[in-house]
């Protein structure tokens, strides 16, 4: 089953979402007639829309004698990995404006995907006021040493992506690519796999919870 996004396709995976489903086609009308070269595909799971350009029609055919494949215009296309489906809601646009900008900017990706670690800290209940003492913070509550080597890694990348330092990420545009996996890597290990256990334990009979409580006891 082809799953890739493609031009008039039913359905594949959703460039805005990721997920796998049917998309409705719509041509943006001139004077709500004359067909344009522009079309959205709306995704049934996120309601949001991708933008395409079709300039395969027959009258470049006829004056140039070529054709042109249509193309996504929006969300643009990136290497970058898609979020976790777990980062919460006020860090997904940080991140998909970082995905969307990486090739153009890598210091932009850079400087947005700190912001994205910097809001992670508040919401694992930190002050997100210095992203520094936040991390230590966690260290001290216990945060694993793998994970606060990831998050120190971004925030010292992202930050020495907008201060005039010993690394400049335009030159090593794969070491931002890497930050977009460290991010989902924490997301991964501090959110989704903490709730996947939670879902488990609240099968077992509530007998079996209450003897194990007391047993910890």
């Amino acid at each position: 089953m082809e799953t890739t996004a493609a031009f008039k396709h039913d359905a594949f995976v959703c460039p805005n979402c990721d997920a796998f489903a049917h998309m409705t086609w719509r041509n943006l009308l001139v004077n709500g007639s004359l067909y344009s070269l522009v079309w959205t595909a709306t995704c049934a799971k996120c309601a949001e829309a991708s933008v395409w350009l079709n300039e395969d029609t027959i009258e470049r055919r006829t004056v140039y004698g070529d054709q042109d494949a249509p193309r996504m215009l929006y969300p643009a296309e990136s290497s970058a990995p898609l979020p976790n489906a777990d980062l919460p809601d006020n860090c997904r646009s940080d991140f998909l404006e970082a995905r969307e900008i990486a090739a153009r900017s890598p210091r932009g990706a850079a400087a947005l995907l700190r912001l994205v670690i910097q809001k992670l800290c508040l919401h694992f209940g930190e002050l997100g006021k210095d992203i520094n003492q936040d991390i230590a913070s966690l260290v001290r509550k216990g945060l694993p040493k793998r994970l606060q080597e990831a998050m120190d890694t971004v925030r010292v990348i992202g930050n020495e992506a907008v201060h005039p330092g010993e690394l400049d990420v335009d030159d090593n545009p794969a070491v931002v690519m890497s930050l977009f996996k460290l991010v989902n890597l924490i997301v991964e290990k501090l959110i989704t796999e903490p709730k996947e256990v939670e879902e488990l334990d609240s099968l077992l009979p509530q007998k079996k919870l209450e003897g194990i409580q007391q047993r910890d006891k």
